[in-house]
């Protein structure tokens, strides 16, 4: 077998990740796919603060549905300075405010929808992440298929050198052949130091998504080979709008706005105030010239919205009612749009990756061999032969870019178009000023 053989099927046939393991811990197995999704779902620091926003909108709807705490007095009549004074009255009093008009169920209502989004944006959360750690794992196993193209094409390039270098001695060559294969050795030498680096970064990258920094230095298990979901155009974009997190987020902002426009409407509806209690009177009975004794009170009054309709509130929360709906339109129109720029995407890489694959890479091999061939026979230059050993190597690497794009877009589509795994879940203030608004009016 040829050594292009061997740089052709580096390109084409998946070596495991195991094979390359590193040696400084040899009893860690190789991390999967699964594994790298899981500890990131269980470690990730925004799967917590995304968590966080839902058990805070469930604690407000709790307080919001609370009744206000009832007052509980002393009173005192006709006191003067005299201690041994026969008049007056000491007694004790109950005051409770009960808000009329539901507006206790529809302040918990709010919260409750406060909820739902933020359960929306967790999943959201969640699927950023997957898609983050799916993205990196791939782009990973690309870049170690990298460094095993760099390193035959290296091989190639030695071995070219030794060649020239022999015909070189015997004459048969030129020293401009000699020193240009001894450029394009320490070319593609510069090159895989770059790819090296390359592996560096995203194993933090990835460590850092996951949030778990000491699986840096683990090795991964999978192939970059794995057959790429095949994604149809009209339903990939449909399924994006009728069950992204997104989309479910902003209608549950639109149905908070809902409840919390339903809640003002009704901040001016009356209030009841009931007061009880009972007083020991002093005073003698003109009768009986002994203390009146015990009497009780009960006070009622009620709330009249004459002055304040909340005339403003109702038009504030109006307003943020249309703009809610104004937003899951933009957000739809714009995830058909990105959908349809991804979808162009992956298309164009997955039927470019096939194309490098199946027609592409095997005519740029064939051609090296024969210039090789010639070469070694004297029967052709060595610029001919570093040229389709570039053109090899160059077709090598588009096809693994391509693959990579394919991979790339393919798990965006899949997971909604998410987002960053890193990108911090986005909510939470909204909902504290809310509750700040709310308990004003």
């Amino acid at each position: 077998m040829s050594m292009c053989h061997v740089l052709l099927s580096c390109a084409l046939i998946a070596v495991p990740a195991v094979a390359r393991a590193q040696q400084s811990q040899p009893a860690k197995a190789p991390l999967t796919l699964a594994e790298l999704e899981q500890l990131a779902l269980e470690s990730n620091p925004t799967v917590r603060a995304a968590q966080s926003a839902i058990d805070a909108a469930r604690g407000r709807a709790r307080q919001a549905g609370s009744w206000p705490n009832p007052i509980v007095g002393y009173t005192a009549e006709e006191l003067t300075a005299r201690s041994l004074d026969p008049r007056g009255e000491q007694g004790f009093f109950v005051e409770q405010t009960i808000p009329l008009g539901g507006k206790l169920r529809l302040g918990r209502a709010v919260f409750e929808r406060v909820a739902d989004e933020a359960e929306a944006r967790a999943d959201l959360q969640q699927r950023r992440i997957v898609s983050s750690v799916r993205t990196l794992f791939y782009q990973l196993l690309t870049a170690e298929r990298r460094i095993e193209v760099h390193e035959r094409l290296a091989a190639l390039g030695s071995d070219a050198t030794g060649v020239t270098a022999q015909l070189f001695n015997v004459g048969a060559a030129d020293r401009p052949d000699f020193l240009e294969s001894e450029i394009e050795t320490r070319r593609v030498q510069l090159e895989l130091t770059g790819a090296r680096n390359q592996i560096f970064a995203l194993r933090q990258q990835l460590a850092a998504v996951v949030g778990r920094p000491d699986i840096a230095s683990r090795s991964i298990a999978g192939s970059i080979d794995t057959a790429i979901p095949e994604l149809e155009r009209d339903a990939t974009v449909q399924a994006l709008v009728d069950r992204s997190p997104q989309m479910r987020a902003a209608r549950a902002a639109i149905a908070r706005a809902q409840a919390v426009t339903a809640l003002v409407r009704r901040q001016t509806s009356p209030n009841l105030f009931l007061r009880g209690g009972a007083a020991y009177n002093r005073e003698r009975g003109e009768d009986t010239r002994q203390p009146i004794g015990w009497e009780g009170q009960v006070e009622a009054g009620i709330s009249i919205p004459l002055f304040n309709r909340n005339q403003g509130g109702v038009a504030a929360a109006r307003a943020e009612e249309t703009g809610a709906q104004a937003e899951l339109t933009r957000l739809e129109l714009s995830l058909r749009a990105h959908a349809a720029a991804e979808f162009a995407a992956y298309l164009t890489a997955l039927r470019s990756a096939e194309a490098f694959r199946a027609d592409i890479l095997p005519r740029a091999e064939q051609a090296y061999t024969l210039y090789l061939a010639r070469y070694r026979e004297m029967a052709a230059a060595y610029p001919q032969v570093l040229v389709a050993q570039r053109t090899l190597f160059e077709m090598a690497r588009e096809y693994l870019e391509h693959l990579e794009a394919a991979w790339r877009s393919a798990l965006r589509l899949q997971e909604f178009l998410a987002g960053d795994g890193l990108d911090a879940p986005g909510f939470g203030s909204e909902a504290v000023q809310l509750s700040a608004r709310t308990d004003r009016e």
